[in-house]
């Protein structure tokens, strides 16, 4: 395992840096587009929440992979990359799972809440933004932690469409080495240098959250 991290440990840190890349993009955008999304799903017009149900109920639906092949198949006369299709697909996905968890959460907050904002004279989207939403992302960290946690590990799509990302870097190592058990047991050892700070963060910002409530 030390000689393949010697001989091809440019590829390893490379690949590590494009996922790490894609999923602090991939976590944002979809973060900001399920939140979009949940709300949609509660408003008070019927066509919001139809579109905002269409769509996460089609994209849970469905698998990853699919996602990712209509953006790099689909839209090919927009000449995307593997990376950036994968990246695109992985927010889209990602982002149906978020709004699930967020809708949950504002569904938690006392309609009580919204009510008396708009009684002293806040806008709906003003009420969801300064009243609602705060305490709402504060009660589903737990879920959206573990979805962050799934996005990274569902960025190995990547390597199917040549997206340069730990998966697909580490399948080129195993065509040139064959050594697949420790090609693979270094790939992990890579997304667990991701995974792991990750939850931390998410159980620390959770206790912080815990003691300023």
């Amino acid at each position: 395992m030390i000689s393949l991290l010697i001989d091809h440990g440019d590829r390893y840190v490379e690949g590590f840096l494009n996922t790490l890349i894609i999923s602090v993009f991939a976590l944002i955008g979809s973060f900001v587009l399920g939140t979009v999304l949940a709300v949609m799903r509660i408003a008070s017009i019927r066509i919001l929440r139809w579109i905002g149900t269409a769509y996460v109920e089609f994209i849970r639906n469905i698998p990853l992979l699919l996602v990712v092949a209509i953006f790099y198949h689909g839209l090919a006369f927009l000449g995307l990359s593997g990376f950036v299709a994968g990246g695109i697909g992985l927010t889209i996905y990602t982002a149906a799972y978020i709004a699930d968890a967020i809708r949950a959460g504002i569904q938690s907050i006392p309609k009580g809440q919204i009510e008396a904002a708009r009684c002293s004279g806040l806008s709906y989207l003003q009420a969801m933004r300064f009243i609602v939403l705060p305490q709402a992302i504060k009660i589903v960290i737990p879920p959206l932690g573990n979805q962050f946690l799934n996005l990274i590990k569902n960025s190995a799509i990547l390597g199917v469409y040549a997206g340069a990302d730990l998966m697909y870097f580490g399948d080129q190592i195993n065509s040139d080495t064959f050594d697949t058990f420790n090609v693979y047991l270094l790939v992990g050892l890579f997304y667990l240098l991701l995974t792991i700070p990750t939850s931390f963060a998410v159980r620390a910002l959770e206790r912080r959250m815990a003691r300023s409530s």
